[in-house]
Order: C-alpha cells, then sequence, then structure tokens
C-alpha cells in the first residue's frame, strides 16, 4: 500500500486531538460538495433548455435545408438541386421562397416574414402539432391564397386565428425606380384570406414575424418565378443525418450550404453554450473560494501532527513522503466532497425530473413547461469531477510545501 496515502486517510477519518480540525475539515468536504452539487445541477439545468429548445426546432424545421451561399435565391432547375433532391435517403423534398414583406390588416401594419411552400410541407415538418384554431392548414384553393401566422403575430395584427377579409402584404419591386410622386407604385400588392389556424413554435423568430402561404403567392409576390431560397429535405427512417449531409456538400460543393436542424439555428445554440459556459466560470470561482476552507484546514493539521511529523521522520520518513502525507490529505478532501457533490446533485436532478419542485412561474400554463426542465449529460459530470479535482489539488500544493518547510529539519525538498 502507499504510504503517504495510508497515513492521509487515517489523518482523514481518526479523531484530532483538537475537535475544531475536524470541523474544519468537515467543513471543507461540504463546502466543496455544495459547489460542485451547484454546479451539476447548474449544467444540467442549461442541458435541460438546450434540449426543450430542439423540441421546438424539430416542429418547423427541416432535418436538411440547401440555401445558396450567395445571393437569396437559386434557380429551382440547377442541376446540383435537382442531384440532391434524386439521392436514395431523400424521402421529401419541398421548394420554398422567403422574404421580408409588409403586412397590413385594418389599422394595424407589421414587417413579416412570408414563407411559400409546396403543398408536401406538412409531411416535411411537423405543423400539424403546433397549430391552433378551428380551421385547417390549407396553402391554396383555386385562386385564393391563405396564409397561416404566427401566434403573436397574428396577436399584433390583431387577426386572431380567424380573420374576415383580407391581409393585404406588400413587398418592393425587383426592377425599376422608385416614383416618389407615386410610391405605391414601387411596390407589389396582395392579399390573404384565413384558413382559420394560426401556429406556435414558442420562438419569437417564427411566432412574432412569419406567416406560412403557397409557394406560388411567394414567387409572385417577390418576383422569384423559378427561383427558390431553399431547398428543405426529410431522410427516409434510419438514415444517417451525418452521412448524408456530408455526400450533400460534396455534390452541392461552394456553391451551397448544407445545415441540419441544429445548424440552422447555430446562433440560438451557441448563445446557449456560450451562457452555460459563463455559469461554469462563475461557479468554478465559488468553488475556488470553497478550497480555501481546505487550505485552513490543511494548515491546522499540519501543526496538530508536528509531534507525528517528527516521530516519522525519525522512523525513516523522508521529506517527500512526509509532504505527500498531506497532499492526500488535501485532495481525499476534494476528492470526498466532489463525489458527495456530484451525488447530491445528481439526486436533485432526479427529483425536479420526477416531480417538478422549482417551478417556473407560479401558476401552470404561463410558461412553455410548468418546471426547469433537467438533463443529466454524462460529459458534464466528468468534467466537473475533473474540475474539481484540479481545483483542489491546485489549492493545497502551496500551503502544504510551505507548512512543511517550516517543521521539517531545513533542507531543499523535492517537489512532491
Amino acid at each position: 500500500m502507499n504510504f503517504p496515502f495510508y497515513i492521509a486517510r487515517r489523518y482523514l477519518f481518526s479523531k484530532k486531538s483538537t475537535n475544531v480540525i475536524n470541523l474544519i475539515s468537515g467543513i471543507s468536504v461540504v463546502g466543496v460538495a455544495v459547489a460542485t452539487m451547484a454546479l451539476v445541477v447548474t449544467l444540467s439545468v442549461f442541458n435541460g433548455f438546450h434540449d426543450l429548445v430542439a423540441t421546438f426546432f424539430t416542429s418547423f424545421d427541416p432535418q436538411l435545408k440547401v440555401t445558396p451561399t450567395e445571393g437569396k435565391t437559386a434557380p429551382a432547375d440547377d442541376p446540383l438541386l435537382t442531384q440532391i433532391r434524386q439521392l436514395p435517403q431523400v424521402e421529401v423534398a419541398m421548394e420554398t421562397v422567403e422574404d421580408q414583406a409588409l403586412a397590413i390588416f385594418q389599422d394595424k401594419q407589421q414587417m413579416v416574414v412570408i414563407k411559400g411552400v409546396e403543398e408536401n410541407f406538412s409531411e416535411l415538418t411537423h405543423i400539424s402539432e403546433i397549430l391552433y384554431g378551428d380551421g385547417n392548414f390549407e396553402l391554396e384553393a383555386a385562386d385564393l391564397q391563405y396564409g397561416t401566422p404566427g401566434l403573436r403575430l397574428a396577436a399584433t395584427l390583431g387577426t386572431g386565428a380567424r380573420w374576415d377579409g383580407f391581409l393585404h402584404v406588400f413587398a418592393p419591386k425587383r426592377a425599376g425606380q422608385l416614383d416618389m410622386g407615386n410610391p405605391e407604385d414601387g411596390f407589389v400588392e396582395d392579399s390573404l384570406l384565413s384558413p382559420g389556424v394560426v401556429f406556435n413554435v414558442h420562438q419569437a423568430k417564427y411566432d412574432k414575424s412569419y406567416i406560412i402561404t403557397s409557394l406560388g403567392f411567394a414567387r409572385s409576390l417577390f418576383e422569384q418565378q423559378g427561383m427558390v431560397s431553399a431547398l428543405e429535405l426529410r431522410l427516409k427512417p434510419g438514415s444517417n443525418i451525418d452521412a448524408v449531409k456530408e455526400q450533400m456538400r460534396q455534390i452541392a460543393g461552394p456553391k451551397y450550404r448544407v445545415e441540419d436542424r441544429y445548424e440552422q439555428q447555430a446562433d440560438t445554440f451557441r448563445i446557449m453554450k456560450i451562457e452555460k459556459f459563463i455559469a461554469y466560470i462563475f461557479l468554478t470561482f465559488i468553488l475556488i473560494v470553497a478550497c480555501f476552507n481546505i487550505i485552513g484546514s490543511l494548515s491546522m493539521l499540519i501543526i496538530d501532527k508536528k509531534d507525528d511529523v517528527n516521530t516519522l521522520h525519525n522512523l525513516g520518513a523522508t521529506d517527500r513522503q512526509i509532504t505527500r502525507i498531506f497532499l492526500f490529505e488535501g485532495r481525499l478532501i476534494s476528492a470526498l466532497g466532489a463525489v458527495l457533490g456530484i451525488a447530491a446533485g445528481l439526486l436533485l436532478c432526479w427529483l425536479q425530473q420526477a416531480f417538478g419542485l422549482i417551478k417556473l412561474g407560479s401558476s401552470s400554463g404561463n410558461f412553455v413547461v410548468d418546471a426547469y426542465p433537467v438533463s443529466v449529460h454524462p460529459t458534464d459530470i466528468v468534467l466537473v469531477f475533473v474540475t474539481v479535482l484540479v481545483v483542489g489539488f491546485v489549492a493545497v500544493w502551496y500551503p502544504v510545501h510551505y507548512f512543511a518547510k517550516r517543521l521539517l529539519p531545513a533542507k531543499e525538498e523535492k517537489a512532491a
């Protein structure tokens, strides 16, 4: 057995001559455990929100999206797009045209994003799962054009889920100059009817701005006949998304970008990762403060065990071995605190998942979920454990060597 480790373990659990040393050692373990528990719980909550947002996106965004790298649109009959849509793994392929416009309903107006889609839009996404109202999702019928707005956009314009009359939409003309004497002549105007439903993705990007309508309407409004803003794809069940995405990128080359759902929402997930990282940094600083208790505990223990140090030295223990005893003591406190903190953090996460102990609001229904979402990732547990050990090991190095130099016979010590 490792001699310094054996002695350090005995010191950790044995009764000290001064009870306050036992108390401070216990406080040190509890301090590290609480900081560790906070790290586990906080990172798991961020994971929960990350996974929750991802479920919202899958109700609206396609599995894969092909967009031009230059400009807003590309020819719909581009051979590269044709080759991509004909891959055997592709089950549904849909052309879209998307751009900004001005929507006016009665005395209210709002800048919106008009997204023109094909009839297979409901096959490509889960739009039917996020519809609200007493109507049906429709794009067009004969010469009538329907528009399905986001829930918050409908509230802004005052349309509700079903409106009477027309929702007027204006988009700048692509060609010609604006006549200031007749500015209305510089816009393409069209109108939409209500299908009696609105969608709610629970994301402001969509719910406040988007109107889903037919591809023909969008092409006519934006004067983009024969063009597409994106080719949206759904793969057959069992397909390897990453492998297919890489194959599509090889076909598309530099002309098109191919993105999965997470890459389509890269900005949102990047912000969430930054927030999670900042929370990790702040809690690590709290952990560092907690480790000062270990320094105090070790300092008093070294003084308390001064006679033992002289005895061990006389029995033949080297300076390095004696120094390592107290280094192991500090590391054991860190490791014990890490294990207890991780166990407590996992228990709290399980209780939150099972019973929703901490609510997001005082009354249910005000938020998408009633309680804070929690998702435990094994990589985060490993990160927290390693962080606690590293911080604890670094924290005890200097005080142990400082006091060892004062208690051991004066001679140069080797690094432990």
